[in-house]
């Protein structure tokens, strides 16, 4: 829905520069010849109003206004001839710098923009620079951590049932690769491990043809130098794995949180685990082998535990959750691991699953059915992961889950990077199957209220749930 405040002269400050303000208004009016003239330095394609933040992304989208219901005659054909011209405005923007998830005033990324005013192609051209950007800075080898962010809520879109319908990309087309300056701000999605939780999802926008080799030699010279700016409604430190594991852990009702008030897993969550262990585990037949990488409240493992396996074993990390399996009343504290059929066919492994997955590896263990919810790791760790490891863990015909919090602060975010985590299991091997579920937002949807109360972060702000089940290819 368009808003009052969408209009040139609110979003085009009296105090901005005149060179940016040319920019701007040149993307506002669809002027392609004007912008490409424009375009003849670096960065000028990401600049943004210092009030507003608008940049030439957000104005080329925002300038078409909400999308019309077609009603045919002139002014459909004229407003179809203006869709195009942003088309090719917002295409040229992207080559030349263009960043795909610069945030503005209002925390709205363009695609953002192109999302609330139903632009569904407007809306494709920023998801497919955003998964062009995050795997072209994968090729390159790294990935550029970005913390959590409480993103405004966004409805699903209407166009089918996992939201707008996000166009095959061409990584080996050297036209659309987007540009990024060092140092542009951009939104950070919201990652925990890789599921959403507390840490990272990596992103970075990756250099223009002109720029690529540049960015490959800054990288050697230095790695860490940093990339964006945090929007600015959010200050707070990243939630890191390492002090994630010194902190201390509350397990209140429904939630589990560290000591600075993330939450690791919480109840809400119930649903999606009972479904992944009904897409894991079809008709729930007993005598299953289980690999759980992540224990948190235990929500999974007990279900995992109801279908009698042969084998199940749990990885994790935090010393505070092996404390709460051994305590009195737990289900699987010493007795549930002497009740297996076998010696070590329960077990809670104890450790980081980066180091226990190999000695798992060594044993020779094979798994009917893998789940992966970690906490604090950032995306890289999930694609080493089933990249690395579920070649030598899965059983040829077993199944891999992970929870997919993957950018789940906004939706433009969770559309990149449910392509890009597509791409990446496919060159792993593995045909992805997205299960598209809902999920209610009725106690999820305010920041600090409901089942958000007491918990610093929502890491969730979605209506719809695309739940992954991974088998190997062929």
């Amino acid at each position: 829905m368009e808003t009052d405040t969408d209009t040139i002269s609110s979003r085009i400050s009296p105090t901005c520069p005149p060179e940016t303000q040319r920019v701007l208004t040149a993307a506002w009016s669809h002027d392609l010849t004007a912008v490409k003239k424009l375009l003849d330095t670096p960065g000028r394609a990401s600049v943004q109003d210092p009030t507003t933040g608008e940049t030439p992304l957000h104005a080329a989208i925002r300038a078409c206004g909400p999308a019309p219901e077609a009603e045919g005659g002139e002014e459909e054909e004229e407003g179809l001839a203006d869709l195009e011209a942003a088309k090719k405005v917002v295409y040229e923007l992207l080559l030349w710098g263009g960043i795909w998830n610069d945030v503005d005033d209002r925390n709205e990324t363009p695609g953002c923009v192109a999302r609330r005013l139903g632009r569904g192609e407007l809306y494709n051209l920023c998801v497919e620079a955003g998964v062009r950007a995050e795997m072209l800075f994968g090729l390159m080898g790294g990935y550029e951590e970005l913390e959590s962010v409480d993103g405004e809520d966004e409805e699903e879109d209407e166009e089918g049932e996992g939201g707008v319908e996000v166009v095959d990309m061409d990584v080996e087309n050297p036209e659309m690769v987007v540009v990024g300056e060092d140092g542009e701000e951009a939104p950070e999605l919201v990652g925990g491990e890789v599921n959403g939780k507390g840490g990272s999802v990596e992103t970075v926008p990756a250099e223009g043809e002109e720029g690529l080799e540049a960015e490959q030699e800054e990288e050697e010279e230095d790695v860490e130098e940093p990339r964006f700016k945090r929007p600015k409604e959010d200050t707070e430190a990243d939630v890191n794995f390492e002090a994630y594991l010194r902190s201390k852990l509350t397990y209140t009702d429904g939630k589990l949180v560290d000591d600075d008030g993330n939450g690791v897993m919480m109840a809400w969550e119930t649903d999606i685990m009972r479904r992944s262990v009904n897409a894991l585990l079809p008709g729930k037949q007993p005598g299953k082998r289980i690999l759980n990488i992540g224990f948190g409240m235990g929500i999974i493992d007990t279900m995992f535990a109801e279908t009698q396996p042969a084998v199940h074993h749990v990885i994790e990390a935090h010393p505070g959750v092996w404390e709460h399996i051994s305590s009195p009343g737990s289900k699987f504290g010493s007795a549930w691991e002497e009740s297996a059929p076998k010696p070590g066919a329960f077990k809670i492994h104890k450790g980081k699953w980066q180091e226990v997955c190999q000695q798992l590896v060594l044993q020779g263990q094979t798994y009917d059915a893998i789940y992966f919810d970690t906490f604090g790791e950032d995306y890289s760790q999930l694609r080493m992961f089933f990249t690395e490891l579920i070649p030598s863990l899965l059983d040829g015909q077993g199944r891999f889950g992970f929870f997919n919090g993957l950018g789940a602060d906004r939706a433009i975010c969770y559309d990149v990077y449910t392509k890009v985590a597509e791409l990446h299991l496919t060159d792993a091997g593995l045909d992805v199957d997205w299960d598209v579920i809902d999920v209610d937002m009725s106690h999820l949807a305010e920041a600090g209220k409901g089942e958000w109360e007491g918990v610093k972060r929502r890491y969730w702000t979605l209506d719809k749930y695309r739940l992954p089940t991974c088998t190997f290819l062929g």
